[in-house]
């Protein structure tokens, strides 16, 4: 069995480790494995792409020149507009936060907001904004982006991001910010197995089996009574706080299941 591990260059420096990881999972498990970086195109011959970049116009050209593309092009598409993942939310009748298209202060629901780029990611591109005067700053700009708005909804700076891996939950993680409203572990903030309940599970995978994922990230806002309201979801997800928190490989487990989905295609 032969893949690619499709990075950008500058992604590629930054995810180091988990590259590593696969690469050597995959000579264990007889997989040539290979890096594809930027520009250069598949090998005619490989049977699977990781695909680790947010470009689902690229992907989509790699599923119509037949390769299977990991996740598919569709998911990287939803994954990467925080509109479309809303609009999904909704379909699904997932608990999510109410988000609006901004077009002008006109669109902007009651203050304090937050306001964020429909294609940001890592926690960059969003902003707290508890005054006219900041959201009308954020709106010049970014203008001629596309962005979003949200109320802003107290949760001591927790979310959850649930890993999944097809339908089934590989790992979570609870993660609290560090003197700011956002959680993200790489912007400094801790990181804690969490263990979801089930009708969170049902929640989780309600969303993965609409998308038909491979491997996707989804985070929660988890409020102070328990509840939550899905915040974003995150293709290509990075690994970090799972390996932080989780005693196996994840490199290893990914590589398993693309192993069995393709001996049972």
């Amino acid at each position: 069995m032969k893949g690619h591990i499709y990075y950008s260059s500058a992604d590629a420096e930054r995810n180091r480790g988990f590259i590593d990881d696969l690469l050597l999972q995959a000579s264990r498990m007889e997989i040539s494995l290979t890096l594809l970086l930027d520009v250069a195109e598949p090998n005619d011959e490989v049977d699977f792409i990781l695909f680790r970049t947010r470009n689902p116009m690229l992907a989509e050209r790699w599923e119509s020149a037949g390769f299977r593309v990991i996740n598919r092009s569709e998911v990287n598409r939803i994954a990467n507009d925080k509109l479309k993942t809303f609009e999904l939310a909704t379909l699904l009748g997932v608990s999510v936060i109410p988000t609006t298209k901004v077009m002008s202060m006109l669109d902007l629901p009651p203050l304090p907001i937050v306001i964020k780029t429909t294609d940001g990611h890592g926690g960059g591109e969003v902003f707290l904004c508890q005054t006219e005067d900041e959201a009308e700053e954020i709106l010049s700009k970014f203008a001629g982006r596309r962005l979003v708005a949200q109320p802003y909804i107290e949760s001591n700076a927790t979310d959850v991001r649930v890993f999944m891996l097809g339908e089934e939950v590989l790992g979570a993680v609870k993660r609290t910010g560090s003197d700011s409203f956002k959680s993200n572990y790489t912007l400094g903030g801790s990181v804690e197995k969490y263990s979801l309940s089930s009708w969170q599970e049902i929640e989780v995978r309600k969303i993965a089996n609409a998308l038909k994922s491979d491997y996707i990230g989804i985070d929660f806002l988890l409020l102070p009574n328990g509840d939550w309201l899905l915040n974003e979801i995150e293709d290509p997800v990075g690994a970090r706080s799972l390996y932080a928190t989780h005693d196996f490989s994840v490199a290893e487990k990914l590589l398993e299941y693309v192993k069995k989905k393709l001996e049972d295609f």
